[in-house]
């Protein structure tokens, strides 16, 4: 039996089983979010660039899905002592709808809009559910190496699976390889799950509800004092408030990466899988990299670094005309972008109070989600729209097609720099001090 050393909260053998479910999750993000499925969805089921503005919309719509039920969610597990229920349910949700694609085919629109829908509805719900435990396995202190090797260790699954779908792509050239790799990736996201059910004990325990109250109505009324609650932890609303937009320019980067390359730079379907293995590479590195610079420094000034590294690959990504060049800007964006989002994880972590994780995880969950839906909705509109402007003016379709994604690209620079700036203004100590300071016995 694994025991727990001392300056420790939790044993090797749990933290390992919360590494493994980011190892297994990841390949959903690699492979359907950057690689294959983004791709294939905009030019094969759909094409031209109505396949960008599609692309977008479903991911809009599952983002508010999420962002809708998140915090409610959130506050029910806390109170029911129930995170893994939920992430058991979210996660095979994730995964049934992952594999489901395999039988999206040319034309079929409609359903390969709602298979990916309910396949990232699960995949970020159940993160919600994820990030809460992250406090249970890791101290203050410890808590950026933690997230930090754990977001690491979840590009590691990434580049794993890409790597089993490139060979299979290698070995049976064609479509229906493609459509097999969906169901590769979700028994590859299953199985690495498993651990983290088995292995990791729920050390949250379930309270008595107040007289005349259900868990329902219980979680409208701890999310209305959590609101309430948040005004109380100024610092931790003003991060959320910066999230809220450069967490949009984040996610559109990633969500529109493949799409990029192959409309603006023509990469393959396994140049594109190389380029995204790549960039997970370079995601390892960022995320080990800022994981101990936010322990030795600080979250925000780690942060504020990424995103900045961020907007130098964008600007640079909208002169860019050559392949090789894109391989470059896309190291030095999953550098940043990875340890964006590490450390944003972590830094929720300091600023929520220990008693309300998941009610706090579920309000950053919410207030991503409903910015991303935002971000991609508005990338996609951008990116169409400008297309068909272009072509009324004269250019030729594939070139107004590309005209309209470099339009695109300067949104993302937008919400990062907007983000960049509201960031500026939290008080990182401040806020780590009122959240210790509610944590304590009363």
């Amino acid at each position: 039996m694994s025991k727990r050393p001392e300056n420790r909260i939790s044993t090797r053998r749990e933290r390992t089983a919360w590494y493994m479910y980011d190892f297994g999750n990841s390949a959903y993000a690699a492979v359907v979010l950057l690689a294959v499925y983004a791709a294939y969805f905009k030019g094969q089921v759909v094409g031209g660039a109505q396949g960008s503005w599609l692309w977008g919309l479903s991911v809009g719509i599952a983002m508010l899905a999420v962002a809708l039920t998140a915090p409610i969610l959130g506050t029910i597990a806390d109170y029911s002592g129930g995170k893994k229920r939920f992430l058991l349910f979210f996660t095979a949700l994730s995964c049934v709808f992952t594999a489901f694609l395999a039988f999206v085919g040319k034309g079929d629109v409609v359903m390969g809009m709602i298979f990916f829908i309910l396949a990232e509805i699960g995949y970020r719900s159940a993160q919600v559910f994820y990030n809460a435990l992250l406090p249970e396995i890791a101290s203050v202190d410890e808590i950026g190496r933690v997230s930090g090797r754990g977001w690491a260790i979840g590009s590691a699954g990434g580049i794993v699976c890409l790597i089993i779908v490139l060979a299979l792509i290698q070995i049976f050239p064609g479509t229906l390889s493609v459509r097999f790799s969906f169901v590769l990736t979700a028994l590859f996201y299953a199985g690495f799950a498993l651990p983290i059910f088995r292995l990791l004990p729920e050390r949250a325990e379930k309270k008595a509800l107040p007289s005349g109250s259900s868990l329902i109505t219980l979680a409208f009324t701890r999310l209305g004092a959590t609101l309430k609650n948040v005004r109380h932890f100024k610092e931790f609303g003003r991060f959320i408030l910066a999230f809220l937009v450069y967490n949009d320019g984040i996610l559109m980067m990633l969500n529109f990466a493949a799409i990029l390359g192959a409309v603006l730079f023509g990469l393959t379907q396994t140049q594109l899988i190389l380029f995204m293995i790549m960039v997970q590479v370079t995601s390892i590195a960022g995320a080990y990299v800022f994981g101990h610079v936010t322990d030795r420094f600080s979250a925000k000034r780690s942060i504020l670094i990424a995103l900045g590294l961020m907007l130098v690959a964008v600007v640079w990504l909208y002169f860019d005309y050559s392949r090789t060049l894109f391989f470059v800007i896309g190291g030095i964006a999953g550098f940043a972008l990875t340890a964006a989002q590490s450390v944003s994880r972590t830094l929720v972590g300091k600023l929520a109070p220990a008693k309300k994780s998941a009610e706090f995880y579920g309000f950053f969950a919410m207030t991503g989600r409903t910015s991303s839906f935002i971000g991609p909705t508005v990338y996609g509109f951008i990116a169409a729209h400008a297309a068909l402007w272009y072509q009324r003016g004269g250019q030729e379709a594939a070139l107004a097609e590309q005209s309209g994604q470099r339009m695109a690209i300067l949104s993302i620079a937008v919400f990062l720099f907007v983000g960049f700036v509201a960031l500026l203004f939290v008080n990182e100590k401040r806020g780590v001090a009122a959240a210790q300071k509610a944590s304590e016995p009363e």
